[in-house]
C-alpha cells in the first residue's frame, strides 16, 4: 500500500513539474517573440521607417482651475512628427468658490455668490515633435507639443433653490452683478441640481492655444500609458462672469496635466 501511494505521488510530482516547465517555455517563448519583435521596429524605426502610423487615446485632465476628459486621434508624418487632432470637455472652477450649507433646514450645500457653472469645450490641432527615445518595450518616449483651436464657452446659470410657499423653486443670480446682492441675502435652500440651467446656457467663442511636454512609457506597446504635463492660455470673445464681487475676464491661463491612455496602429 506504502508503495502504491509513493508510486502514485511521485507520478502527480513528475506532471507537475512538466506542466510548470512547459508553462515557463511558452511565457519564455512569447518573451523571446515579444524582444525579436520590438529589435525589429527599433531598426525598422532608425532606418526611417514609421513604425505605428496612427493612434488613439483618451484621459482625464487636472489643471490648476478645474479638470476635465480628453479624446486625441494622432496621425504620424515621419519618425519624428505627428499630427494630433484633440477634443476636450472640462470644468472651469473660480479660486473664490467656497462651499456653504444652510444651517436652518438642514439641506445641501451651495457655492455663495456663484453666477455661472463655465464648460470650456476645445477643438484643436497640435504638431508633435519626438525628442528622445529609449529603445526598447519599457522604454520613455519624450515629446513636445504645440498648437491650439478653437472654444466655446458653455456658461450655465448657477441657479439656487428656495422656498415659495410650501414649494422649492430655482432662481439665478444672472449673467450680471447688479441685482445679486438680493439674492445674497436670502439663504438658499441647497444648491441646483444635476440638470438645472441647461436649458438657459449661454455659448460664448473663443480661441486657445498650448504647449506640452509628454512621457510615453513602452514606445513600442501597442497599449499607451502617457502623462502629458504643460501650460494653455484661453481668450474668450467676451468676459466670463463667474462669482459676484469678483472681477470678470476674458483671458485664463492655467497648468495642467494629462493621464492618457490608448492604443496604437
Amino acid at each position: 500500500m506504502g508503495k502504491l501511494f509513493f508510486l502514485i505521488a511521485s507520478l502527480f510530482f513528475v506532471s507537475h513539474l512538466t506542466a510548470q516547465e512547459k508553462t515557463k517555455s511558452k511565457k519564455e517563448e512569447r518573451k523571446e517573440n515579444r524582444k525579436i519583435r520590438i529589435d525589429a521596429l527599433i531598426r525598422q524605426e532608425e532606418e526611417g521607417v514609421i513604425v505605428n502610423k496612427k493612434h488613439f487615446l483618451g484621459g482625464i485632465k487636472l489643471n490648476t482651475d478645474g479638470y476635465g476628459v480628453f479624446a486625441e486621434k494622432g496621425l504620424a508624418k515621419s519618425v519624428n512628427k505627428s499630427l494630433l487632432f484633440q477634443l476636450e470637455m472640462s470644468e472651469r472652477k473660480h479660486r473664490k468658490e467656497n462651499k456653504q450649507f444652510n444651517n436652518q433646514n438642514g439641506a445641501g450645500p451651495y457655492l455663495y455668490g456663484k453666477i455661472n457653472f463655465f464648460y470650456p469645450v476645445k477643438l484643436g490641432v497640435q504638431q508633435q515633435f519626438l525628442l528622445g527615445n529609449k529603445g526598447n518595450k519599457n522604454g520613455l518616449s519624450l515629446s513636445a507639443n504645440i498648437g491650439g483651436g478653437i472654444t466655446l464657452g458653455v456658461l450655465r446659470p448657477y441657479q439656487l433653490a428656495y422656498d415659495s410657499a410650501g414649494m422649492q423653486i430655482f432662481r439665478g443670480l444672472g449673467n450680471s452683478t447688479k441685482d445679486s446682492a438680493r439674492f445674497l441675502n436670502q439663504p438658499p435652500l441647497s444648491g441646483p441640481n444635476f440638470g438645472t440651467g441647461f436649458n438657459k446656457s449661454t455659448l460664448v467663442p473663443g480661441a486657445y492655444t498650448k504647449a506640452g511636454v509628454r512621457f510615453d512609457y513602452g514606445k513600442f506597446n501597442e497599449v499607451i500609458s502617457a502623462i502629458e504635463v504643460g501650460l494653455c492660455a484661453e481668450f474668450y470673445s467676451k468676459k466670463i462672469p463667474q462669482m459676484v464681487f469678483s472681477k470678470d475676464k476674458n483671458f485664463f491661463f492655467s497648468a495642467y496635466v494629462y493621464f492618457l491612455f490608448g492604443k496604437r496602429k
